[in-house]
């Protein structure tokens, strides 16, 4: 983790008593599905896993993920990296995640715990309009079934714990709908434009192939 000790120097005593406050929390109640792992030495590096949601093509693996805090915290928003190899339109070869939450969308008001369950929500809605992996965007939109399983493959290979992986499948469907957590929840406001999406994709892919069939 040397490196990026430099940044907690940057951040002001108030942000860090913010972020170490959250982090505790988040430790001792984290949102279902979801571990996050205190770094003591730099609070400003994050570490967490992610249980793949049910339905999913990551169904039974568990992701690990890293949130940096750069000097701008938190008006600049982390930077998050699958630790994990995992096939996703989101995700860079590196590692980097493609999400609005830490890009155009990002509010300082949000905290870590909101981050992580949108990248939790990403593995139920990927998003190919910002693909950072183009193959997986392109196979998402073309050719659901050869994407879901190469991404299958991928969580056996990388994500499936030493345990078994039957442990992992019995992860929850949705975000838990307790107040404290609808806001972020899988069923909110975001996921119902992601679902809107992928239902007309569908429908365009359906009328081209009706369209292909009459030439």
């Amino acid at each position: 983790m040397s490196g990026q000790s430099s940044n907690v120097e940057n951040l002001s005593p108030q942000t860090i008593r913010q972020v170490a406050k959250e982090i505790s929390e988040l430790s001792s109640n984290p949102p279902e599905g979801i571990k996050v792992y205190p770094n003591e030495e730099d609070i400003t590096d994050i570490q967490a896993t992610i249980e793949g949601p049910g339905g999913t093509p990551y169904a039974g693996g568990l992701f690990r993920v890293k949130l940096v805090l750069g000097k701008g915290f938190p008006s600049v928003p982390p930077k998050g990296f699958f630790l994990t190899r995992i096939f996703h339109p989101n995700v860079a070869s590196n590692g980097e995640i493609c999400v609005n939450t830490l890009k155009k969308d990002w509010k300082p008001e949000l905290g870590i715990k909101h981050v992580l369950l949108t990248i939790k929500c990403l593995l139920i809605y990927p998003n190919p309009e910002s693909a950072l992996n183009e193959e997986a965007g392109k196979l998402l939109l073309e050719q659901y079934e050869d994407y879901s399983l190469r991404a299958k493959m991928m969580t056996e290979i990388h994500a499936v714990p030493p345990r078994t992986s039957k442990e992992c499948k019995n992860t929850m469907d949705d975000v838990p709908s307790t107040s404290a957590a609808s806001e972020y929840s899988c069923n909110g406001p975001m996921a119902k434009k992601h679902a809107g999406d992928k239902k007309a994709l569908e429908k365009k892919k359906k009328d081209k192939k009706r369209t292909l069939k009459r030439l």
